[in-house]
């Protein structure tokens, strides 16, 4: 049976319908136009890469932005979900939740210090409520005067999700929920959505939150395309959608290279032809008048052949650059790595009862043991306040053990989910070459390149770049160095990235021939680059 939070009013008609909508960026860069789209009681994931327009699209659907061109409107109650905002001073769950005020005028009536108006507008249901909403959102038994600083980034979000879930809307918009929440998180918010009654218009690169959808919206620079299912469906289909355009390539080019060789032939067939006509002629042997008219028809035919030629290879090279275009728009982005050349038996990592506490003597992670060699796929996991970060910069070298042993005898590389090693107002030159000081200008440009950071590229602002790009950046800067690392630890390495760049992580991190140590709430990924160990953490104390 569903909690009070989870029945909305029921209704079958569209709640949010955008008709012709544009959308640009304040400098005048269109994202999106003449989209027209309806949500209604259905789940919606949205997808797209980095930068498409995902999130404002989902501010349109909340009315929380306007269009520059076209309509949107409301037939029911819709409630957005922000990623993340500044904790007031003093704030406390309840306040998270907008119940403060309603929960004022209980006490104060219970107190036998309220009047008329605070009995009429007491809420007696608000606690049994709050009480549900968080259990709807996997924080059961949450003391509503607990102070919201003393929660981790994950629950604040799902507390603010259970604030939503108060005002029971019609439909619930939501960017990237799951984004900093640990696996305990991610399942409950899964859980909730699933049996959630109204409508629910999700954006994010969540794969198992995106196979709880009924239908997925693919926003691009062409537009939005609606592909009914869950993600699994919508992956499938573009992965024929890419073969099918690489079949269609692949006849392209023959195409082209067989017109070009009858082109060919053609040609030299027509300068024997003409060889032969002026040996006819210098012969004499044949009156003027009838060479003449012999001739013409002869650069007549020519002619038509040399136009018709034409013709079919500008319609074959045509068809071939269409061809081009669409594996273009649908083809995977790729991540060269160099060899590490780490040996099977090496030694990368030990521990021996590693530990590190705060300051103020608080074990925060340890003690721990353990020890990798040779190219091996190790996660780390366990809630959000259990140390894993602090662990990876105790495995990277960024801390020091307070107790035990950390033994790294190879190079390695830590990149956490914000790239920290990158400096936000530097471009990728300038933090190729600070990183690599030895290299030369040549090759600083050269080793972007090869992580398709071309020409003027190059030149970027940190600052400017997605998710997606900052990690790859971070993994030229460190992977094409004189000596590449044996090690790589990443640090929610997925946070930020649209699906496309995770699969691009995840292919490159396959080919990788170095050991990788990984903190990630995101099965697919850890189950795509072949993980073969799991370090679980609990928090200490």
């Amino acid at each position: 049976m569903s909690s009070p939070s989870l029945a909305p009013n029921p209704s079958a008609s569209a709640l949010v319908t955008l008709d012709r909508v544009a959308a640009r960026t304040p400098d005048g860069h269109t994202l999106f136009s003449d989209l027209s789209l309806a949500f209604g009681r259905e789940r919606t994931g949205v997808v797209g890469r980095n930068g498409v327009g995902k999130t404002t699209l989902l501010r349109l659907a909340a009315g929380l932005a306007r269009p520059a061109e076209g309509a949107v409107s409301h037939a029911g109650k819709v409630r957005w979900l922000e990623q993340r905002r500044e904790l007031r001073p003093g704030e406390t769950v309840l306040d998270l939740l907008g119940a403060a005020p309603a929960m004022v005028v209980v006490r104060r009536v219970l107190a036998g210090e309220g009047g008329a108006d605070d009995l009429a507008a007491a809420d007696w249901t608000l606690e049994g409520r709050i009480e549900a909403a968080l259990a709807d959102v996997g924080l059961p038994g949450l003391d509503p005067a607990r102070r919201a600083a003393t929660l981790s980034g994950g629950e604040q979000t799902r507390v603010r999700l259970a604030a939503l879930l108060l005002e029971t809307p019609d439909l619930l918009v939501l960017d990237e929920p799951t984004n900093h929440l640990d696996t305990d998180g991610r399942a409950a918010i899964a859980e909730l959505l699933t049996r959630w009654k109204g409508g629910v218009l999700v954006a994010g690169h969540d794969r198992a939150l995106l196979r709880r959808m009924d239908r997925i919206v693919e926003l691009s620079s062409l537009g939005a395309a609606v592909h009914g299912g869950n993600y699994d469906l919508y992956a499938e289909r573009k992965a024929a959608e890419r073969a099918a355009a690489e079949r269609n390539l692949d006849v392209a080019e023959r195409s082209a290279a067989r017109i070009t060789r009858e082109s060919q032939r053609a040609v030299e067939k027509k300068a024997r032809r003409d060889k032969a006509g002026r040996a006819f002629a210098a012969r004499k042997s044949e009156p003027k008048i009838l060479l003449g008219a012999m001739a013409e028809r002869a650069e007549n035919s020519g002619a038509r052949e040399t136009v018709l030629a034409a013709r079919r290879a500008e319609a074959a090279e045509a068809q071939l650059n269409d061809a081009r275009e669409r594996v273009e728009r649908v083809r995977a982005l790729t991540i060269p790595m160099p060899s590490s050349g780490l040996a099977t038996g090496k030694t990368v990592l030990t521990l021996e009862n590693a530990a590190w506490d705060a300051p103020d003597g608080r074990r925060i992670v340890g003690p721990l043991s353990a020890r990798l060699t040779g190219p091996g796929r190790v996660a780390i996991t366990g809630p959000n306040g259990a140390g894993k970060t602090t662990l990876l910069r105790l495995m990277a070298g960024g801390l020091q053990p307070t107790a035990g042993r950390v033994d790294r005898p190879v190079a390695a590389a830590l990149l956490d989910q914000e790239t920290a090693l990158l400096r936000p107002d530097e471009t990728l030159i300038e933090a190729y070459r600070r990183l690599n000081p030895d290299a030369t200008p040549n090759e600083a440009h050269a080793a972007l390149a090869r992580f398709l950071f071309r020409n003027a590229a190059a030149q970027r602002i940190v600052g400017t770049l997605s998710g997606g790009e900052r990690l790859r950046a971070a993994l030229a800067c460190v992977m094409t160095g004189a000596r590449p690392p044996s090690l790589l630890i990443l640090d929610e390495p997925t946070n930020h990235l649209d699906l496309d760049s995770i699969a691009a992580v995840e292919a490159a991190l396959i080919d990788y021939d170095g050991a990788v140590i990984v903190v990630s709430h995101d099965p697919d990924f850890l189950n795509a680059i072949g993980v073969e160990r799991t370090l679980e953490l609990r928090p200490c104390g």
